[in-house]
């Protein structure tokens, strides 16, 4: 029997553990890939706490949504891979289904797309979750048009700051809030900062756009970002959010005639249903990433599977200035 070897978590809030398990084969439309890096979220930190029960990914389990890799072998009925390929996906790690800190994986090929060639394998394992969300909320659900004004809610996170860049590469208007620390990373990325602690809605509403607010508002941070995102839509606009938990008032979106979506991005992994989507969104960010308009912020520190315990501390602690990504060595 061929074997891997892989990061266990036995139980909540417990320590990885380096174990020697099974190599997995790749079944019907699945693809074995190996794993050359993979990102850290702040979900993988909530489930390794267990405190992410909407993930339904129970314990003891491998975690790890996020990879870059390699082919190895190509399951029945898989036409667009072969072995040798460079792919990337967000593709386990919720759901029972095995996560990337693994050396192996099998995957369904949906999932998956040819990595892009203009970027490593850390840079590639640091896109599917936040660059899927930020598709899904701008192009799926609030349909940009070039020459829109668009308002991104926390513009330097792990998806503001992707956003910000299909909202440039689809020739809209960027703005972005954020704190005065991150101003200079919101302008770098061709964006207009707005410092949510010295500015509320009514001002830079007025301020920016002469009072009329913003075509379309993608809120990334939830609670009351989601209230001011209602606030600072303009008239028949459109809010979207990938963190729309809690409750809140409608009445300021229904006073605009605005209308309001969701983004719940591990539904086609939970469900099955959709995930042939996610492989074309990243194909297309592939093709974006290539011609220049579209490059993940990393964190500077460098992790190994040796530092695991290093690497979800600093996620977790939000003491990041980037997305964190491990290898394997």
């Amino acid at each position: 029997m061929k074997t891997m070897q892989a990061l266990m978590l036995d139980g909540p809030a417990a320590p990885f553990r380096l174990a020697e398990l099974p190599r997995p084969s790749p079944g019907a439309r699945e693809v074995l890939v190996k794993i050359e890096a993979s990102g850290v979220t702040v979900l993988d930190t909530k489930i390794r706490a267990g405190a992410a029960g909407h993930a339904r990914h129970p314990l003891p389990a491998i975690l790890g949504m996020e990879l870059a890799g390699i082919v190895e072998e190509v399951g029945a009925g898989v036409t667009r891979f072969r072995p040798g390929d460079e792919v990337y996906g967000m593709t386990g790690g919720v759901g029972g289904i095995q996560g990337s800190l693994a050396r192996y994986a099998a995957v369904d090929a949906d999932l998956l797309a040819k990595k892009p060639a203009s970027l490593s394998m850390r840079e590639a394992a640091a896109l599917p979750l936040n660059i899927i969300t930020a598709w899904e909320g701008l192009i799926d659900r609030a349909k940009l048009r070039a020459g829109q004004t668009v308002l991104v809610q926390g513009g330097a996170g792990g998806v503001g700051h992707l956003a910000l860049q299909l909202v440039i590469a689809f020739g809209g208007i960027p703005f972005a809030t954020s704190s005065a620390a991150n101003k200079d990373v919101i302008a770098a990325l061709g964006a207009t900062p707005i410092d949510y602690r010295a500015e509320m809605p009514p001002d830079y509403v007025a301020r920016l756009t002469d009072g009329r607010g913003f075509e379309v508002v993608y809120d990334t941070a939830g609670g009351t970002s989601l209230d001011n995102s209602f606030a600072a839509v303009a008239r028949f606009g459109h809010v979207v959010s990938a963190l729309g938990w809690g409750t809140h008032a409608l009445a300021p979106l229904s006073f605009k005639s605005a209308t309001y979506s969701g983004v719940f991005t591990l539904l086609p992994l939970l469900t099955g249903e959709g995930r042939a989507h996610h492989g074309e969104i990243l194909t297309k960010a592939a093709a974006l990433a290539d011609s220049g308009k579209l490059k993940p912020r990393l964190d500077p520190g460098t992790f190994t599977w040796a530092e695991i315990e290093e690497a979800y501390a600093a996620v977790a602690g939000g003491k990041t200035q980037g997305k964190v990504v491990v290898t394997p060595a």
